[in-house]
């Protein structure tokens, strides 16, 4: 159902209660559709993420002459006819705004035996990080030419498959960089070194490398290394995975009852340290603060859980003191300048807000009805405000806060404001 653009946000006049359904990961989702192909058998992935990423990722391997059957009512991805891929030939695949999908289809289309691949996205993609990778894939005897900006899509790559050897990463844009070409570098002819140049969000290459432990690659390196070596191997994945609900989408209702009272089961969400997301970690965040005393200057570091800076950001005008976010300088590349983005709307909602390079500092001031959020085309921008709306700031129900493209969370969590609403109804006993 098309939602109302501009959305108001209905607020919560009760405390929430009862549960709320996670979609599946976005990240380990599009992993898992990579590795899959890179495998022999056919692989049903379960509990998949049905989204925008998910669904770009799943058509480009197609194109590439992978079988990928999508049962979105029940959450289900097979992946299979390995044997028939890149069968040579010209393919164009369109990314759209995926990182994860730009990234890992640039490996996998360098690392391919055969066949010319035009990759590209909408023109917001065309500005995202892309050299670390292109610049190591070259030195691994990839043949990928930008034919727009040097670094950027648009790309054309004729496939030869990579030589090995030992290459230098620059990964500190994204960690996505990194990943893809570990992800990859098993199918090279001889092995492969990768020395990382600068810093990497290791919580992502931890999960990048463990799913690549559970889809049957032996010797997988160890995440906390700036050295990476990788022997010429075979993927032997699962006839089924389970994917692990989203994290990051449950920061979102984690923070709820901090804006609204009560309590809200998440069901099947594992806990920090027990699944595969860095990102569950955000829960921790929470409990610091809970337990921060009123006026307290608190300073929480994001560059290890970044996508969900965001959440933390957005209720921040609620809580008992100022907070300052860090860690979040490379979120200024991604699908918007997050830094900025926060600044600027946590302004138009009257508050004062310190910006630098790599940190916000929010100074909570009392809050202007009647705005209207700018997304940015950004999920997150949609969903973290989407939660502050929730908040009874006139103690009678009206909405004063309104989101502006709301179907931009489509991308990766398309029930959201759906799910939300279900949730509050369900407190009201309705």
């Amino acid at each position: 159902m098309a939602l109302p653009d501009p959305l108001p946000i209905p607020p919560f006049t009760r405390p929430v209660r009862g549960a709320a359904t996670l979609p599946g990961s976005k990240s380990l989702t599009n992993r898992a559709l990579l590795l899959a192909a890179l495998g022999n058998e056919p692989v049903t992935l379960n509990g998949a993420l049905s989204s925008d990423d998910t669904r770009l990722m799943a058509e480009a391997l197609r194109q590439l002459g992978f079988t990928v059957a999508a049962d979105e009512a029940a959450l289900t991805l097979r992946v299979s006819g390995q044997a028939a891929a890149f069968p040579g030939g010209e393919a164009s695949l369109f990314v759209g705004l995926a990182g994860t999908a730009a990234r890992f289809l640039t490996a996998l289309c360098a690392a391919a035996p055969r066949g010319t691949y035009r990759i590209d996205g909408v023109p917001q993609m065309r500005q995202r990080p892309m050299q670390g990778l292109i610049e190591a894939l070259r030195q691994l005897g990839a043949d990928i030419r930008c034919t727009g900006a040097e670094g950027f899509f648009p790309l054309e790559i004729r496939a030869r498959g990579l030589r090995g050897g030992e290459v230098r990463l620059d990964a500190s844009a994204s960690s996505q960089l990194l990943s893809a070409l570990l992800m990859v570098a098993p199918l090279a002819a001889a092995p492969v070194t990768v020395n990382l140049v600068g810093g990497v969000r290791r919580t992502f290459v931890d999960m990048t490398l463990r799913l690549m432990a559970e889809f049957g690659l032996a010797a997988v390196p160890p995440a906390d290394t700036a050295r990476f070596s990788l022997a010429p191997g075979s993927y032997r994945p699962p006839c089924a995975y389970a994917v692990e609900p989203d994290a990051t989408a449950a920061s979102y209702f984690q923070a709820l009852p901090l804006v609204v009272g009560g309590a809200l089961a998440l069901p099947g969400l594992r806990p920090p340290g027990a699944g595969l997301q860095g990102d569950s970690a955000f829960v921790d965040v929470l409990a610091r603060v809970k337990a921060r005393a009123a006026g307290v200057l608190l300073t929480e570091d994001f560059h290890e859980i970044s996508d969900t800076f965001l959440t933390l950001a957005a209720i921040a005008p609620l809580l008992a003191g100022p907070t300052r976010i860090t860690g979040i300088a490379h979120t200024r590349r991604q699908e918007t300048d997050r830094v900025a983005g926060m600044a600027r709307e946590l302004q138009r909602l009257g508050q004062h807000v310190v910006e630098t390079e790599d940190a916000l500092e929010i100074h909570p001031r009392p809050l202007k009805a009647g705005q209207v959020i700018t997304t940015y085309h950004d999920h997150r921008f949609a969903m973290s405000f989407g939660i502050l709306g929730c908040h009874d700031l006139h103690r009678d129900g009206r909405p004063w806060l309104s989101i502006q493209d709301p179907a931009c969370c489509a991308k990766t969590f398309p029930g959201f404001f759906g799910l939300l609403e279900t949730v509050r109804r369900n407190s009201l006993g309705i």
